[in-house]
């Protein structure tokens, strides 16, 4: 059994390899992906692997991510959570416009499957093209 921290990274990878499988394989079948700063009309909730697939089953046809180059993840007192910090960089497909973002992630791991993924980004830092689109698919 990996640390939560290398499961992290290994999801990282597979996000950076566009294999969108793998990396929803890393979910538990009920895990919660939530978006607490999403505006109005975008997902603030998908709940269940399946959701979490549905989601993200495009996200290599909207942003094209190259890499990840600021990285902190900490440990917390409660054993399954970390908190990350991290810079993801890469581009727009639809328009090719750069693409760099950072991100506050709240991360539980149980038997070595994410079970609730709280991801605290910017969508409004998002210019208004596919990747906005891709942000509001799941409303």
């Amino acid at each position: 059994m990996r640390s939560l921290a290398d499961l992290f990274r290994h999801g990282l990878t597979l996000l950076l390899d566009k294999n969108i499988p793998a990396w929803v394989d890393l979910w538990a079948d009920d895990g919660v992906m939530e978006f607490p700063f999403a505006p109005e009309g975008w997902p603030r909730r998908l709940e269940g692997k399946a959701a979490v697939a549905d989601y993200m089953r495009d996200y290599p046809e909207h942003i094209d991510l190259h890499d990840f180059p600021s990285l902190k993840i900490h440990q917390t007192t409660e054993p399954t959570t970390v908190v990350v910090e991290m810079r993801g960089t890469g581009r727009l497909v639809k328009s090719g416009d750069p693409f760099d973002m950072t991100y506050i992630a709240v991360v539980t791991v149980e038997d070595g499957r994410i079970t609730r993924y709280r991801d605290y980004w910017n969508p409004l830092a998002l210019p208004q093209d596919g990747a906005a689109d891709f942000a509001r698919s799941a409303a």
